[in-house]
């Protein structure tokens, strides 16, 4: 029986689950819908259920016995309180949610390192802070911390990238000292540990519930974007994921850390490697202003993307941009429009091109490898067009990402686990 392990990626919109080969090959899938319960994203007990669904449906398919390790991915930023048992104690704080006390904010601003990702409202640090008063609080934990103590029984592990935004240093591997300064109370702060480590086996109970076997090993996961990277199947310094979505992100794998501020970059530690990357405000949100999705595919059919056009548009929606460049009053630039709406859509195209090439030239000037290669995901890597425009601009190979999936980079963690031991981290 081929051993198989499962990856599960709780996202905003729902929880997918995956069961995978130790050939990275895809044998199961499951999903449900968080919008299908007409539930409330921000219960926990709603992320569970979904998880508990999508797994069920993988379960379905292969056989139970042959599951050998489960890792999740979860929305960064995304925290909870809960006492000793595991039980939430109030209601999340999503990883889009701000925290609103500015005086809070403003007293710990001074504190954190400058390189860190723990700055701003959005930031876990400050919503653990909000949290530490509740009463019986035992620790605060990320969404996917919890979810894998769901299946194991322990609330009181994270992964270095989910930590990230709480205030955790990657590059020295713990709880940095001013965490105290900023009077969150340390012991409140679940252990971490990388990615792709082995935490416990599964809770005798929750392999009953799922009719697995009870040496499946639950194995530390990651946040959803790193996820999305590592299912790519992009593994060297040098290796590029471009995300085409409604905006346009970047992500590169480096040989060391990376960290700007500035530009809003920082460093998640992968697989022994840096993942950085940068998110313009560029992107298909702004082509969407303009036209529909048919009429970019018919428009794109007419476009010889080998020919530079003389337009130079710097395409967003409205002023300000916040990586290549950091300037809040940048303006769009999108004039003059031809008379031809395809030749409209190829300086866009273009434009977003040379934003993508100059962004991944932003990450090289600070310290990251030069671009070896892409992987393109997103609604608009499909787009033949599009992709030839961006070949010419970045000059390197274009490959194939293994998949789309966030599921599919949880599971391949859970791989990486299985070369470990099965004892507890």
């Amino acid at each position: 029986m081929t051993p198989l392990v499962i990856g599960i990626d709780l996202g905003t919109s729902g929880a997918r689950a995956v069961a995978m080969t130790p050939a990275f090959d895809i044998v199961a899938q499951g999903a449900s819908s968080l919008s299908d319960r007409g539930a409330d994203a921000h219960d926990p007990g709603v992320w569970w259920n979904a998880v508990e669904t999508a797994l069920e449906h993988v379960l379905t398919v292969v056989e139970p016995s042959s599951v050998r390790a489960i890792a999740i991915d979860g929305t960064s930023g995304t925290l909870l309180p809960v006492d000793a048992d595991g039980t939430p104690l109030a209601r999340p704080l999503m990883y889009s949610d701000k925290v609103e006390d500015e005086s809070l904010l403003a007293r710990i601003a001074p504190v954190i390192a400058r390189d860190s990702a723990a700055h701003g409202a959005t930031s876990g640090l400050a919503k653990a802070l909000v949290f530490q008063d509740t009463g019986g609080i035992a620790k605060v934990l990320h969404q996917a911390d919890w979810i894998a103590g769901q299946l194991s029984g322990r609330f009181d592990t994270t992964d270095e990238n989910n930590a990230l935004k709480t205030g955790y240093d990657p590059v020295a591997k713990r709880w940095p000292e001013w965490i105290a300064a900023t009077g969150l109370r340390p012991e409140l702060l679940p252990r971490v540990v990388a990615p792709g480590t082995p935490i416990c086996v599964i809770a005798p109970a929750t392999a009953v519930r799922f009719g697995l076997t009870e040496d499946v090993t639950i194995v530390a996961g990651t946040t959803d974007g790193c996820a999305s990277f590592v299912a790519t199947g992009a593994s060297e310094p040098g290796d590029g994921v471009t995300v085409l979505g409604s905006t346009l992100t970047l992500k590169l794998l480096c040989d060391q850390p990376v960290f700007a501020p500035e530009f809003g970059v920082y460093s998640h530690r992968i697989n022994g490697l840096w993942l950085a990357g940068g998110a313009s405000n560029t992107g298909g949100r702004v082509l969407a202003r303009y036209f529909t999705g048919d009429e970019i595919a018919r428009l794109s059919e007419g476009i010889d993307p080998q020919e530079e056009s003389a337009l130079d548009y710097y395409p967003l929606l409205e002023p300000g941009e916040r990586f290549p460049v950091m300037d809040a009053n940048l303006q769009p630039r999108l004039e003059p429009r031809p008379a031809s709406d395809a030749a409209f859509l190829k300086g866009m195209l273009e434009g977003i091109a040379a934003i993508e090439k100059r962004g991944y030239d932003r990450l090289a000037d600070l310290g990251a490898p030069a671009l070896r290669s892409v992987r393109s995901v997103g609604g608009g890597a499909g787009n033949v067009a599009w992709t030839a425009i961006r070949q010419r601009r970045l000059g390197v190979p274009f490959l194939p990402a293994h998949s789309e999936q966030a599921a599919a980079g949880a599971a391949r963690l859970a791989l990486k686990g299985l070369e470990h031991s099965r004892e507890p981290a």
